[in-house]
């Protein structure tokens, strides 16, 4: 049985103001567009845009609809060449899947080197993916806790369950 840890809503707030305040201070380079990755990133990324001011895209990767996660993948990869550069926003990177993914379908587009950067609330520091921006460290060698953000956790104890299931690796 995995051990559920719900992040309360002023936690939440909090880890944005520090992923607000990391973009801000980095002065070597700033995103024009905020991207959410559906699904555990569309709330993220809404409100770092209202803290920072910058627009919100999105990708919905959760879903695996082809038309809803790669295609739009290609449009962004575009606006890199145009010079833009995208931030894209999740909840947790915890085995790096998602990342991996978004990074070889970015690369195979033609997005430009450097253009596209990572934020997260919690970063697994034993993650096959680095990322740029994180709110919260933890190393899931020692961490097994499902964490259970506010939007999740309106969801049945039983589809929460079965989210935090799905991987054994990353809670066993």
């Amino acid at each position: 049985m995995p051990i559920f840890t719900p992040i309360p809503q002023d936690e939440f707030v909090a880890a944005v103001h520090t992923l607000a305040a990391k973009l801000a201070a980095d002065t070597d380079w700033k995103p024009d567009f905020i991207i959410g990755i559906g699904r555990g990133g569309l709330v993220p990324a809404v409100f770092l845009s209202h803290a920072t001011g910058l627009s919100t895209l999105s990708v919905d990767f959760s879903s695996q609809v082809k038309d809803f996660a790669d295609a739009p993948l290609v449009k962004l990869a575009a606006r890199t060449q145009a010079g833009e550069r995208l931030l894209f926003v999740d909840d947790i990177n915890d085995s790096g899947r998602t990342i991996t993914h978004l990074r070889r379908a970015l690369a195979d587009a033609g997005a430009v080197d450097g253009a596209v950067r990572f934020a997260m609330l919690i970063d697994n520091i034993s993650s096959a993916e680095r990322i740029d921006y994180t709110a919260r460290q933890i190393d899931r060698h020692v961490t097994k806790d499902w964490f259970v953000f506010p939007w999740e956790a309106v969801a049945p104890a039983a589809a929460i369950e079965l989210d935090a299931t799905a991987v054994p690796d990353r809670i066993a």
